[in-house]
């Protein structure tokens, strides 16, 4: 079933997360996702938080970087608050900016290396099996979790290139997109992603998750989208942004539906004048969507 959820994103200071939550939970928004990026906030920390001040949110994390946070490390983070708050926890791992892994000293030579070896061994710890690699990035010698998950939550992995989407289908649960992505390329995606699903002989398919700028209402919001998407030094021919009203909005995420996208997840532009506000108009697009 289409999914829509919404972005709190490190560009509002981390006080501002517990507003934005409870008015997720009381806007009727599904999916709340949150970023790791460098040097801003930290993803298990705020998503335990946002759990803890909601009842049914589930909370999505796109993404974690991989070369900043040791495998059996994550595994830990995820399982714990997995069996705190089962069920409602969306984990998800990536590359990570290739300058901030430059400026902690964790940027890897090959970051699909790191990808290949790094989600099998987490998916089989958050499973409860003993793990033993020992690779060019991941080394791991009997290790096995005290307190795995009683269910092992999917997990997820952005991509961009086609290279990192195909991987992702032969290695993760799921797939992230990221912003300024387009329907054309979302469905290119999808294809590449069932392919490397494909080629590594597994059954099933990823679940494939896209962000997409959201500015409601009328007034300034058209400019706020153009003038985000120009921060972003994103090229013309990616500049989407779903500006409007809900309906203006759902049949945007429709279009993603269409080409086999799960979820839709709006994004604020980091100087959205109310956040609150935004969250609500995410539940009526979600309530459009369900309908």
């Amino acid at each position: 079933m289409p999914r829509i959820g919404a972005i709190f994103q490190p560009a509002f200071p981390p006080e501002r997360l517990r507003s934005a939550v409870e008015a997720a939970e009381a806007g009727g928004v599904p999916e709340l996702w949150l970023w790791e990026d460098c040097f801003q906030e930290s993803a298990f920390a705020t998503a335990a938080a946002a759990l803890a001040w909601s009842e049914r949110l589930r909370v999505g994390i796109g993404v974690s970087p991989m070369p900043l946070r040791n495998v059996a490390v994550i595994a830990m983070e995820i399982a714990t608050i997995e069996r705190m708050f089962p069920g409602r926890l969306l984990p998800g791992v990536g590359h990570g900016v290739q300058r901030w892994m430059a400026q902690t000293g964790s940027r890897v030579a090959s970051p699909l290396t790191l990808m290949r070896e790094y989600a099998p061994a987490l998916r089989q710890l958050l499973a409860g099996d003993e793990v033993t690699t020992s690779g060019r990035y991941v080394t791991l010698d009997r290790v096995r979790l005290d307190w795995p998950p009683a269910v092992a939550p999917l997990v997820y992995a952005a991509g961009e290139g086609p290279k990192t989407l195909k991987l992702t289908g032969e290695v993760a649960d799921g797939t992230v997109l990221t912003g300024g992505t387009t329907v054309d390329r979302a469905a290119e995606a999808v294809a590449a992603i069932a392919a490397g699903r494909t080629a590594a002989g597994r059954e099933g398919r990823n679940e494939v998750v896209v962000y997409l700028l959201a500015a409601f209402g009328g007034g300034d919001a058209d400019a706020r989208a153009k003038a985000e998407l120009t921060r972003w030094n994103m090229p013309e021919d990616q500049r989407l942004a779903a500006v409007g009203d809900a309906s203006d909005v759902t049949e945007l995420a429709a279009r993603f539906f269409d080409v086999g996208v799960d979820a839709v997840v709006l994004q604020p532009t980091s100087d959205e004048p109310d956040l609150e506000g935004f969250m609500r108009h995410v539940g009526e697009v979600a309530r459009l969507v369900a309908g």
